[in-house]
């Protein structure tokens, strides 16, 4: 077994990952059960998939599943509503650890709802697809989405424990671990020139199931992350931030196709990275070879890297409109996270919205 420590004081936890810790659940999850019971948020897929998998190792402890419908229209007012009601008919109190079983969705909404059940309770994130395992899982950030757009309400809410099992990727369509795959890549984008070189040449394997390369992914992207949160855990000093990546241009493509299927969100993120990285070779930030190397690499592992294979065929304006709603919008101005080079991103604040806009009109044409 591998163990992560997110280093934040007081609301320090583990990150766990080994490969049948499900079927193992019993021996980390059972001292949170209270009264000999635990109760397990999902979505209908991992329902069929995993939740079995959980309730069978935690043998005699009692599983309250709560079933919710999968996809990401299930981040809304609406269903935190539901799920907050249940929660409040189970009796669930401060004290408790409210399981997350699932992905990003069914992770952010749960947290979402811990942080303000009862003025706020525990929660455990089970990560169940690669992208919720290496990102969203890890770092506290919770959100649901709204009409302006994309996670604009919710708080940091760090959980008591993560525990990942790689095998339950094994269950998962190649689409979705492809999206996964896409905020693994990030971390050596950020500023790790030898991870992306590691991920250059294991990506086939790490996609076609290899456990050892999915195992290494995965652990190492976390470290990256916990090390981020404990230095930035709120995004005040603008570290944390270069998490970030590829998200504003990508939200603003995950708007334009209606949060829908038909551009999950690491694929959103593989094709604003790739955006962020050509914008910079032409704003003279970084050599064309280097956004060149970036939309070549994601390519090949078959993630979207133009508009229109993001399924978006729109004016820049209309995107640029889609960022003004962004959360890290101040003053009017909005951060983009760019690059002088692969492993060499940075926070620029001076970036023309109107320069962006024609980068996008042009981007049509690919």
């Amino acid at each position: 077994m591998m163990r992560v420590d997110v280093g934040l004081g007081e609301r320090s936890y583990p990150v766990l990952i080994a490969s049948g810790l499900l079927d193992d659940a019993k021996a980390h999850l059972a001292p949170f059960a209270r009264r000999g019971r635990l109760i397990v948020v999902t979505d209908e897929h991992v329902a069929s998939t995993q939740l079995p998998r959980l309730t069978a190792g935690l043998a005699d402890v009692h599983v309250v599943p709560i079933i919710l419908p999968a996809g990401e229209a299930t981040k809304s007012w609406r269903v935190l509503e539901q799920l907050t009601d249940r929660l409040l008919d189970e009796g669930v109190e401060r004290s408790d650890r409210v399981i997350a079983l699932g992905g990003g969705v069914i992770g952010d909404l749960v947290g979402f709802a811990a942080s303000i059940l009862k003025r706020g309770c525990g929660f455990i994130q089970v990560p169940t697809t690669l992208l919720a395992q290496v990102d969203s899982s890890v770092g506290g950030k919770t959100a649901i989405n709204t009409r302006a757009g994309k996670n604009l309400v919710g708080a940091f809410h760090q959980p008591d424990l993560v525990l990942i099992d790689p095998t339950t990727l094994d269950t998962l369509a190649p689409r979705e671990v492809r999206a996964g795959y896409a905020e693994v890549v990030k971390y050596g984008l950020i500023d790790d020139l030898e991870f992306f070189s590691w991920c250059e040449a294991n990506a086939p394997k790490l996609l076609a199931g290899d456990a050892q390369a999915r195992s290494h992914a995965i652990a190492h992207s976390v470290a990256a992350k916990a090390r981020v949160v404990a230095a930035d855990e709120r995004e005040t000093t603008g570290t944390r931030a270069l998490l970030n990546l590829g998200h504003t241009f990508g939200h603003a493509l995950e708007a334009e196709t209606g949060f829908s299927d038909l551009l999950l969100h690491g694929e959103g993120v593989a094709c604003g990275m790739a955006l962020a990285f050509r914008f910079s070779a032409a704003s003279g930030l970084c050599s064309g070879q280097d956004a060149a190397r970036v939309t070549q690499h994601l390519a090949a592992v078959g993630l979207p890297t133009t508009l229109k294979q993001a399924h978006v065929d729109t004016d820049g304006a209309t995107l640029v409109g889609h960022m003004a709603h962004d959360k890290k919008m101040a003053g009017g101005r909005l951060p983009f996270l760019l690059a002088h080079g692969v492993g060499q991103t940075f926070l620029a604040k001076d970036v023309d919205l109107q320069k962006v806009e024609r980068f996008l009109d042009d981007e049509r044409d690919r």
